[in-house]
């Protein structure tokens, strides 16, 4: 199933799809409009079904020959270019040995640069990731749902709970909906819980929907996107995610769809 990526392997948009490059902030910027040009060749090309390495060699060069006539400018536009080469090789040509060079080459020449927060940032969200593995307790949190409640997993001891990071804009998110209501409807009477974390920026579209679409569980909003707190602290970069966890707060699953969901919540409270 498609899920919304902020990055294959760093917190950003994949350009190469059509998104924007830089900030509002930088398109005054030569470089900047020499890669949004270059990008723009890359994305005709792909659209075009050319995506292998021999295919976008002219554009590889391309990226070269930017980063060499701007090599003495340690500016956050020229950090972009190698950034955006090593997305190309590792989100596009799967070349992800080459990619890794480029972000070390990356850290290397622009420690200070806004491409290497974003990378470490990604680096941290990934640490994380790795330590939320099934049998692990998921760590808890104290914040204040939608209606300003009190939002935390210590309320829900003993129930089975599913974590759900989640937004309105996001079409895998919604197209599974159905069957999280489903689950929800059958289970909840025996102590099934949903801690809902949106994504979404507009507060007023977010509870119109909820409302709708009669998601009577806890939501945790703060309108920031995918820089929402509790998506940030547990290193979530594409949704939907969801956690599933037993009585004691760990980790049964990650990710169920479908039937799946119903079939392990219903595990679960059997062993209750």
């Amino acid at each position: 199933m498609k899920v919304y990526i902020l990055s294959a392997l760093i917190a950003v948009a994949v350009i190469f799809t059509g998104q924007s490059v830089v900030t509002a902030a930088e398109q005054t910027s030569q470089v900047t409009d020499e890669l949004k040009a270059l990008v723009a060749k890359v994305q005709a090309k792909l659209k075009a079904g050319e995506r292998s390495e021999a295919q976008l060699a002219e554009e590889l060069k391309e990226f070269d020959a930017l980063l060499a006539k701007h090599k003495d400018e340690k500016t956050d536009e020229v950090a972009q270019v190698l950034f955006m080469k090593a997305l190309l090789y590792i989100q596009v040509l799967n070349n992800e040995e080459k990619g890794k060079q480029l972000i070390e080459q990356l850290k290397k020449d622009f420690p200070d640069s806004k491409a290497v927060a974003r990378v470490k940032k990604q680096e941290e969200a990934e640490k994380i990731q790795r330590s939320l593995v099934e049998g692990a307790k998921f760590p808890d949190f104290d914040e204040k749902d939608l209606q300003g409640k009190p939002f935390n997993l210590a309320a829900y001891k003993g129930k089975v709970v599913l974590i759900d990071f989640w937004a309105t804009w996001c079409g895998p998110c919604v197209a599974e909906l159905p069957n999280v209501l489903a689950a929800y409807e059958k289970h909840h009477p025996a102590g099934f819980e949903i801690l809902g974390i949106s994504l979404d920026t507009d507060k007023a579209r977010l509870e119109q929907f909820i409302e709708t679409k009669k998601m009577t569980w806890q939501q945790f909003f703060d309108g920031k996107g995918w820089e929402n707190k509790l998506a940030e602290k547990y290193g979530v970069n594409s949704i939907p995610a969801t956690y599933l966890l037993d009585g004691e707060g760990k980790i049964i699953a990650k990710n169920l769809r479908g039937p799946a969901l119903e079939a392990a919540v219903a595990k679960a409270l059997a062993k209750k």
